[in-house]
């Protein structure tokens, strides 16, 4: 057992107000194979992946922070949708019912959903199986997800391990491979946990702790707002970047609750969206700028500037699962020529990229990691989570990762295409995926239906931005 690091704790303590699941979804050709076999086929290739044979045990009165425990697979874990079989748009339907729910970690911090004879789905003139793999944050982000699904459906070899040591840069186009292991567990404070964990009462650790904690606390603290002044005198020397200026909330980002959960995919060939000089990543950011610009200004509701959140998985080995920076990123809706657009974009993600990996933003997350868990947790249950913010990082989120090679299958089943879904919040009412595998890549859109009242209406800007955007470079 492995006590859990701080920041995935918070993801695990946030996911009891809001629902914050990662939900990844796969396209596989419909197979013979009998339902009980596909779900022998996921138990049986679950019991060899370390990440899907645990669960979060919590310790009580918070006086350490919650433990990672062995669990065996459960029944519950693997759900057969509509056995009938379904249409696509009625796909989809489900599946935006489906990511407004969570699971409960401390039972099982994992599910497949399988959805049999989907009809008139992307990629296939037969029916084809979905699945979707539904994971608590807490136990990983969107790169390390990622691989645990490439260990699900992957060769029988690919088995991922407990910490991803070269993980997806999502600013250019790498795949996703599988992961290494560390030696030994260590805590969140990096104290090796074995046996210590096993025979002495987690609460009397945590007591035992706190003293040594206090005082780490204090000192990173000290250190943390040494490299803050460092590093405002390094942005004013021009040695980084400066920090982005945030955007206002508009339309997109109303103080409500999510009213309803809508969903639409874009399956593309990779190489259609493949033009010198400019990733993948960039040229699907900036068809989403004109997109999104065009929809609202439909509305009569364009703001003056848009600017999306974007997750970057951090290179550095790290203890924690969920292991990214969150990138600021204005999408330059003011500048008419599609190219220069995409430009500006890439040089706005070079130097987020940049800022973001220097050394001395490292130091505030730091002092996070030692913070004693009963003064963690309260100030999770504490957060304003119903105000928007003067100033938001974006107005939407964009996730980009591209998934690896299209060696995966279901019970011999090969893949077809692979989508994925940011979750919705108080801030965010539509996010996006840019996922690819293979020579696939799907532009996935999740809305709440009060922001987007027609998702169709925005899926066809969206194609045509796209056509658009690749045009324009050629």
């Amino acid at each position: 057992m492995t006590t859990m690091a701080a920041r995935d704790a918070t993801m695990y303590w946030l996911s009891r107000r809001t629902a914050n699941d990662v939900f990844l979804l796969y396209s596989f050709a419909e197979t013979d194979t009998a339902t009980d076999d596909l779900r022998a086929f996921v138990a049986a290739r679950a019991a060899r992946i370390p990440d899907l044979r645990i669960r979060l045990q919590d310790i009580p009165g918070n006086l350490g922070y919650p433990r990672w425990v062995p669990a065996e697979f459960a029944s519950q874990q693997f759900v057969h949708h509509q056995p009938d079989g379904m249409s696509w748009r009625e796909l989809l339907a489900d599946l935006g019912e489906l990511l407004g729910t969570g699971v409960v970690a401390t039972e099982f911090p994992w599910r497949v959903h399988v959805f049999r004879a989907v009809r008139a789905a992307p990629r296939s003139v037969d029916p084809v199986v979905v699945v979707v793999l539904q994971l608590s944050h807490a136990l990983a982000d969107g790169t390390r997800a990622a691989a645990i699904a490439r260990a699900l459906f992957g060769a029988d070899d690919a088995v991922v391990h407990s910490t991803l040591v070269v993980p997806v840069d999502n600013s250019a186009y790498h795949p996703v491979g599988p992961a290494q292991i560390f030696t030994q567990p260590v805590d969140s404070c990096g104290q090796p946990c074995g046996w210590i964990a096993r025979w002495v009462d987690p609460r009397v650790l945590g007591v035992l702790r706190l003293p040594w904690q206090l005082a780490t606390t204090v000192w990173r603290g000290r250190a943390a707002y040494l490299a803050q002044r460092e590093l405002a005198d390094r942005t004013a020397a021009g040695e980084v970047p400066a920090a982005a200026t945030g955007f206002a909330p508009c339309v997109l980002n109303p103080a409500t609750s999510v009213d309803g959960h809508h969903v639409r995919m874009l399956v593309v060939d990779a190489g259609s969206l493949r033009v010198p000089g400019i990733t993948v990543t960039v040229v699907a950011l900036t068809a989403i700028s004109s997109a999104l610009s065009d929809y609202l200004a439909e509305r009569g509701e364009r703001p003056d500037r848009l600017g999306t959140a974007l997750p970057m998985a951090l290179p550095a080995p790290s203890a924690a699962r969920n292991n990214y920076r969150g990138l600021s990123i204005d999408l330059h809706i003011n500048e008419p020529d599609l190219r220069i657009r995409a430009n500006l974009i890439a040089d706005e993600l070079a130097a987020r990229r940049t800022r973001a990996l220097n050394p001395l933003l490292s130091a505030q997350g730091r002092v996070g990691e030692v913070v004693p868990s009963f003064l963690a947790i309260r100030d999770v249950e504490r957060a304003d989570l119903d105000t928007v913010p003067a100033a938001l990082d974006g107005n939407t989120v964009v996730s980009s990762v591209y998934r690896g090679p299209a060696d995966l299958a279901f019970a011999g089943a090969p893949v077809l295409f692979t989508g994925g879904f940011p979750a919705l919040g108080t801030v965010m009412h539509l996010t996006h995926g840019v996922h690819g595998i293979g020579e696939t890549i799907t532009l996935s859109v999740h809305s709440d239906a009060l922001v987007v009242a027609d998702p169709d209406r925005y899926l066809v800007l969206l194609t045509e931005s796209l056509a658009a955007v690749v045009a324009a470079h050629r």
